[in-house]
């Protein structure tokens, strides 16, 4: 990559400031998008394609690969992929995530665990009850027909 571009010292870029940057057109930008699938920051909804900082060196690599080393699109795919450092390069997970994701994911996770135990059990032989089930039909009609004998009674005890 030529030492003479100079990204400004920003984190984020707009489409027309990375053609500028990189000095290709914006069609360019785009195949090269299609072809790299984790360059450029998704665009929303009615808005502007942005860029990180690494995605404008990402650029300029991929730039000079094409036309200073003359490689095809899926020659410049294969020596990004030989150029990325192996993804167990002694960093933990830990390390990467945060303290809220790492929450998150270890709710998640004890939730996964307890929807398991609870499929993996019988059924009925656990003292797991459903608020969400419906009564058996015979309770409901026993009820039903309890409910019904206790509120006459209870009109005639109001009366008196």
């Amino acid at each position: 990559m030529p030492d003479t571009v100079q990204i400004p010292n920003r984190s984020l870029f707009r489409q027309p400031e990375v053609c500028e940057i990189a000095q290709v057109q914006p069609y360019v930008l785009r195949s090269w998008e299609a072809e790299f699938a984790d360059l450029g920051v998704a665009k929303t909804q009615g808005g502007p394609r942005v860029y990180r900082r690494a995605d404008v060196e990402r650029v300029l690599r991929i730039k000079h690969l094409l036309f200073v080393e003359g490689l095809t699109l899926a020659g410049a795919r294969r020596r990004l992929q030989d150029e990325q450092p192996p993804a167990a390069d002694g960093t933990s997970l830990d390390e990467l995530l945060s303290s809220d994701a790492r929450e998150r994911i270890l709710s998640v996770r004890a939730t996964l665990r307890e929807l398991a135990a609870m499929l993996a059990s019988q059924p009925g032989a656990g003292s797991v009850e459903f608020a969400l089930e419906a009564p058996a039909p015979k309770a409901r009609a026993a009820r039903a027909s309890a409910a019904a004998a206790k509120t006459p009674a209870k009109r005639a005890a109001k009366k008196k």
